[in-house]
């Protein structure tokens, strides 16, 4: 596969990065995974948005007009002969001296992967994790390259592709899944985990959470414990890749088949996938 670095396109195989790049040393960077589907990327604009305003608190200095951007993602879509595609934007601090750095960062090292799309998935399993979720290291979650958590999240339940984790916090309240948002439905009520827990604030779960509220559907943020999740009447998981996944059961609850709500939000991405560049657009 071809990838992006630093303004030149290369194949992966001979892609290199500087053994004094902070993202390597210290994990100080940030990235975002999109979907492209018939050549465009997905709300892209807040995934931008996102990305600058995470990269600001950790120092690193970067930007890029969306005409710059389409244009390196046309380029590795044409060398990986893709139409649809897995997009990880990756921005790392670059290289300074050993040592913890105060300044900011000028020359970031970015990096644009691409893959086909994974075989859509129809329901998961999910299970409350042991491992617990670690707090945020700074003033909020943000999508970056400390990612110790998860991967030992992951390694807990395995790599069956249909199953997914389910991370309480140090206090008991649900939070997120491994790499998914959770949402469940009680008596026609939609429930997600506030921000406030320490989550990661998805984009996806943003999009999902605009939609239900221009459609009149009730939806509550908050704390809940697990016992709140089991007894839902259903659920579903959110992640910018597999967008709206069913849970079909947790530990030993089963939920009801899919419901209006879930299949309303199916079609809610069938129709704007091709064409939303932000939330916004939603008209919310």
């Amino acid at each position: 596969m071809y990838i992006y670095l630093n303004g030149e396109f290369v194949e992966q195989t001979n892609a290199k990065i500087p053994i004094m790049d902070h993202g390597y040393l210290y994990g100080l960077g940030l990235f975002e995974t999109f979907r492209i589907y018939n050549g465009h990327p997905f709300l892209l604009d807040d995934h931008f948005q996102r990305m600058e305003e995470g990269l600001k608190e950790v120092g690193i200095k970067w930007s890029i007009s969306r005409k710059e951007a389409l244009r390196i993602l046309q380029r590795l879509l044409e060398l990986n002969q893709l139409e649809d595609a897995y997009v990880r934007w990756n921005v790392s601090a670059g290289s300074e001296q050993l040592g913890l750095y105060t300044g900011y960062y000028e020359q970031p090292t970015v990096s644009v992967f691409m893959k086909p799309l994974p075989k859509q998935i129809k329901d998961k399993s999910i299970v409350i994790l042991n491992q617990r979720r670690n707090t945020p290291e700074g003033t909020k979650r943000l999508k970056s390259h400390h990612y110790l958590n998860n991967a030992l999240a992951k390694r807990e339940i395995g790599d069956a592709p249909h199953k997914e984790g389910i991370f309480l916090t140090e206090a008991g309240w649900v939070a997120e899944g491994i790499v998914s948002n959770v949402f469940w439905v009680k008596s026609n009520k939609v429930y997600t985990p506030a921000v406030e827990t320490g989550i990661l604030d998805g984009v996806t779960r943003r999009y999902v959470l605009a939609h239900l509220k221009k459609t009149g559907i009730p939806v509550e943020e908050g704390y809940f414990t697990q016992e709140a999740l089991l007894q839902a009447d259903e659920a579903f998981l959110t992640n910018s890749i597999q967008e709206s996944v069913r849970v079909e059961s947790c530990m030993e609850q089963s939920y009801a088949r899919e419901s209006t709500i879930i299949t309303e939000l199916k079609e809610a991405f069938k129709r704007d996938t091709n064409r939303r560049w932000s939330i916004a657009e939603v008209g919310v």
